[in-house]
């Protein structure tokens, strides 16, 4: 495979693609925390804007936008709530971003070797180890998103005191299937939004570093492409990530969160379909502007920050190399 196409899979030792992708999950993440908050209020907010689909008659706060979200919570809950879930959050960003590219390299790697009897073109390759990335990284580290979705979902009132409360309550109220309501319509999304992610970004890269626009504001070409690949693949599949939200909050904790009248649902498509009958073909889409927004500085940040440490990396295993020497 060129080299020209992309430095996330072609360079580096799986101990250094580790660091740097966890380096890059931690930095993202802090900066996007509030935007996160936002989007999963947002997304579980079951009624329209008039109020005229309250559940069971309860009228909760209603969202409007992402300055009115903003100003909303910081009113009524104080600044440290738009960090609510950080702590999960973190390491599911941490470990998740690790192993999503650790799994991409390895699995990139496999799939060019010229043992195989088979020869895949550089997009096939991408949207295999993509799609397979980010259901292996999904998978282990979700436990870790269903509580980031749960404590952001939290008001005033709190569900759970902590996280280690948090994980104790679950186990002993819902079992170990309670850490993973909502796997199926995660990776139901995470399959072709990993897959068309690195595939539109290896396509861009080439195209947008050889354009003659000043790109550094936006981080480079590196993630400039990151940016353009992210909000194209997460539109697409933006549907199933409002489906996993909605399904994380289900249990005995329903009618605890800050949006008392989240509905029962059950399954991908009951889920679907219920959201469609109620709230139309909007509810689907809730909170898809702040998911955008979110969508670019977090691509921007995690592939620019994940090469700018594969670099330095790379510097200070060449700098012992030479003093070996």
């Amino acid at each position: 495979m060129s080299a020209d196409i992309v430095q996330l899979k072609d360079e580096g030792t799986q101990t250094q693609v580790v660091i740097a992708g966890a380096t890059a999950g931690l930095v993202s993440r802090f900066c996007v925390a509030p935007l996160d908050v936002v989007k999963i209020r947002l997304q579980l907010q079951i009624h329209s804007l008039s109020d005229s689909l309250s559940h069971h008659g309860v009228r909760e706060p209603v969202y409007k936008g992402i300055s009115g979200t903003l100003k909303q919570i910081l009113c009524e809950e104080g600044l440290t709530a738009l960090w609510k879930g950080n702590v999960p959050a973190e390491g599911l960003y941490l470990s998740y971003c690790a192993l999503q590219f650790v799994t991409y390299s390895s699995a990139s790697r496999v799939l060019s070797s010229d043992t195989l009897p088979w020869k895949l073109n550089p997009s096939a390759v991408s949207f295999i180890a993509g799609a397979f990335a980010g259901t292996v990284a999904t998978t282990t580290t979700y436990p870790l998103d269903l509580l980031r979705t749960r404590f952001a979902a939290q008001g005033t009132e709190k569900v759970y005191k902590g996280l280690f409360s948090g994980i104790q309550m679950i186990q002993a109220n819902e079992g170990m299937k309670g850490f993973f309501r909502g796997l199926t319509a995660a990776n139901a999304q995470i399959i072709p939004y990993m897959g068309l992610f690195f595939t539109f970004y290896e396509t861009l890269k080439p195209i947008v570093h050889a354009t003659p626009l000043p790109l550094e504001w936006m981080g480079s070409a590196d993630g400039t492409s990151g940016v353009i690949a992210s909000v194209a693949a997460k539109t697409i599949v933006y549907p199933l990530d409002t489906v996993r939200k909605r399904l994380q909050v289900q249990g005995p904790s329903r009618g605890m969160y800050i949006h008392r009248n989240i509905p029962e649902y059950s399954g991908v498509t009951g889920t679907i379909k219920m959201t469609l009958q109620r709230e139309g073909f909007r509810g689907i889409y809730r909170g898809l502007t702040v998911a955008l927004v979110k969508a670019a500085p977090t691509s921007a940040v995690t592939v620019w920050t994940f090469e700018r440490a594969m670099g330095v990396l790379k510097n200070l295993e060449a700098r012992d190399k030479r003093v070996q020497v």
